[in-house]
């Protein structure tokens, strides 16, 4: 019988955490889902397919609670095989689109932790843990956004920058694990149904958002999911280091 690997999937109560925790169980793994909202990972993890899935309570802005969250993983479902980084977000709204001048240091300091503190901190106890206990064909997945590779947008300055300080992470990261057998890449999101999107933005800006899509519509978290899986897949060896544009064609460059 071939051993059940496990993928810890953070943000894993809604949106593309939550696709992708869908995806992953019915390919087989077992899903170990993190999120802030236990209640939320609870529901998706009961509805997962298969067995051997667990729902986690986890600020993974925190360093004590992610030291925690692995401990409590390791332990109870086996090695992590799989990490992948979806928990995010900004504190921007579909009324409230500061620009740098307007940015406090607040609201900075906040998306900083909410985006690329969180994916380090998981970054850095997943490879504390295998180099500790190595397992074949280890995966980080991480999520950048295209606002990280253009800028602006109405998710605003500290979004953009510190996507881009995850793709600098998942470079640092893939070179730092690929003797190890680790890869780690990024998923760089265009505009995908979530609700993250309608936070975000009105209605009629995502509408709008359409016309400058070559494929001319939204994308859908189930296409996310569908690219972490194949990044976390034995397939998927030999990409390292890469950032995956899934925009509908929305940057080309």
């Amino acid at each position: 019988m071939t051993e059940r690997k496990v993928a810890l999937v953070t943000g894993a109560a809604s949106g593309l955490g939550r696709a992708t925790a869908a995806k992953l169980a019915a390919d087989g793994w077992s899903v170990a889902g993190a999120d802030l909202n236990l209640a939320g990972a609870a529901g998706v993890i009961a509805g997962l397919p298969g067995a051997g899935h667990r729902a986690y309570a986890a600020d993974v802005r925190d360093e004590a609670a992610v030291a925690a969250l692995f401990k409590a993983i390791e332990g109870e479902l086996g090695p992590v095989t799989a990490l992948l980084c979806f928990a995010g977000g900004t504190t921007y709204t579909p009324d409230y689109h500061p620009r740098i001048v307007d940015t406090t240091v607040d609201e900075w300091l906040a998306t900083e932790a909410m985006n690329s503190r969180t994916a380090f901190l998981c970054v850095r106890e997943y490879l504390r843990y295998r180099k500790k206990m190595p397992v074949p064909h280890g995966r980080i997945v991480l999520t950048a956004s295209q606002a990280a590779q253009v800028g602006g947008g109405p998710t605003g300055a500290g979004y953009a920058a510190f996507k881009a300080a995850v793709l600098g992470l998942m470079k640092t990261a893939a070179q730092e694990g690929a003797r190890a057998g680790i890869t780690c890449n990024a998923i760089s999101p265009g505009a995908i149904d979530t609700p993250a999107l309608t936070r975000t933005n009105d209605q009629n800006r995502v509408e709008g958002m359409k016309k400058f899509i070559p494929v001319g519509r939204i994308g859908l978290p189930q296409e996310i999911a569908a690219t972490a899986a194949f990044l976390v897949s034995e397939g998927a060896a030999f990409i390292t280091g890469a950032t995956i544009d899934v925009n509908g064609g929305s940057r080309m460059s």
